[in-house]
């Protein structure tokens, strides 16, 4: 399964300067209201990690070719990378809307206008990439969660967090329900009108329903975001209960799936079902629930199952590495000067997504275009992994943003015009 993040993600890429001490002025807080630009540094780390994990899943061998920590390296980067984009993604919605607290009047007309035009044009994107290089790519769908996350942009942290949560218990259950009546003929038909289906052969129902990053059940990610985006990453309060909470998500999600699902697997195989080894979770390549599947999986939390427990572990991990990477910039100065490098790829993550595919095509070796590989080395990954940091590091000595980044902040212009 891919990863993407980026909405930029698409995780969505973001409009931060060099890691040098400083944010971009649309991802700097007043200082009145929000934490000091430095504090910021941490979600670029993450969001490099982010990237890398991708890099990971895209590049690097099979989870079945993997041993000891390289496995765990592996299994940590497979869905959850992508998960994390899409939290981050969230989470830049609020640097754009106002951080902390919500623009209002004309600023807010005008912040909203520049959502809309990233949407536009990540979808535009996504399409694009998806028609060369396959459905694994998920700016198409990041572009589709700006959209339907614009009118939440005034929220409240609390507000957002009870939505997510919310959303995280019902949708999929619904997901399931409507994908049982998306037949493959009802599939089709619906396909045969869809210009975006015909242009990359990942349409509407596949970026609501059927993808590997269906709205449906993805959102939740986007809008925990949005709820970390509103609260001050800087407080060693928040830090401490961010931590608890990010941690008792990700034990109480798996765990109990865990135990669920070890009992399906046994009451499957004593009928003559899969095998506890077929039940862990959905297929690696399903971002969705499918009818085929039984609703028993409906318990697993697998990478990519988009269930209920994938998606609260997925969401806890998440929020795991934001504050772990937050804290770590704040308190270790010496590894973020050291870090720098690696700060700047999160800076210029849509360039750094995007730059993996294109490279990778033209580089000879396992394709990307289906989103699998069947090399058995780590060193390809190690190197787009080592190329990025070069790139991103030097880049960013002489550039606030990054090439991708530069175009997409020259088509949100026209928002100025807003009154």
């Amino acid at each position: 399964m891919t990863e993407m993040q980026p909405l930029q993600e698409t995780s969505a890429p973001q409009e931060n300067s060099p890691p040098q001490h400083r944010t971009s002025p649309e991802s700097a807080a007043p200082a009145s209201s929000g934490p000091s630009t430095g504090r910021l540094v941490g979600v670029d780390l993450a969001r490099a990690l982010a990237v890398f994990g991708m890099y990971v899943v895209h590049i690097g061998p099979p989870l079945s070719a993997t041993h000891g920590a390289a496995s765990w390296v592996r299994y940590m980067a497979e869905g959850h990378s992508s998960v994390l984009f899409a939290t981050l993604a969230g989470f830049s919605l609020m640097l754009i809307s106002g951080r902390r607290e919500p623009k209002t009047g004309l600023a807010g007309r005008q912040a909203k206008a520049r959502i809309v035009i990233r949407a536009v044009v990540l979808l535009a994107l996504g399409t694009a990439l998806a028609a060369v290089y396959g459905p694994v790519i998920i700016l198409n769908f990041y572009g589709l969660y700006f959209l339907l996350a614009l009118p939440l942009v005034r929220l409240r942290a609390r507000t957002l967090a009870i939505t997510a949560a919310g959303l995280a218990l019902v949708t999929p259950q619904l997901a399931f329900a409507l994908n049982g009546l998306l037949t493959e003929p009802v599939q089709q038909s619906i396909n045969a009108y869809d210009p975006l289906h015909r242009l990359s052969e990942v349409g509407v129902l596949d970026l609501l329903f059927t993808g590997f990053y269906p709205v449906i059940t993805w959102m939740p990610f986007v809008i925990a975001g949005m709820a970390l985006g509103r609260l001050d990453l800087s407080s060693g309060r928040v830090q401490r209960r961010l931590a608890a909470l990010g941690a008792a998500l990700t034990v109480a999600a798996y765990g109990t799936s865990l135990l669920l699902a070890g009992k399906y697997a046994l009451a499957s195989l004593a009928e003559g079902g899969p095998s506890s080894g077929d039940s862990g979770s959905m297929p690696p390549d399903s971002g969705s629930l499918e009818p085929r599947f039984p609703a028993s999986l409906l318990l697993t939390g697998g990478p990519h199952s988009g269930t209920t427990f994938d998606i609260i572990g997925s969401i806890g991990v998440a929020i795991l590495v934001i504050v772990g990477a937050t804290v770590a910039m704040d308190r270790l100065p010496r590894l973020r000067r050291l870090a720098a490098p690696v700060i700047a790829v999160g800076t210029m993550s849509l360039t750094a997504y995007v730059g993996h595919f294109v490279v990778q095509s033209l580089l000879p070796g396992p394709a990307l275009v289906t989103g699998h590989v069947t090399q058995q080395s780590w060193v390809p990954v190690l190197m787009f992994i080592l190329g990025a940091i070069v790139f991103a590091g030097t880049w960013s000595r002489f550039f606030r943003r990054g090439p991708l980044e530069y175009l997409l902040n020259a088509a949100t212009k026209p928002a100025r015009h807003i009154r």
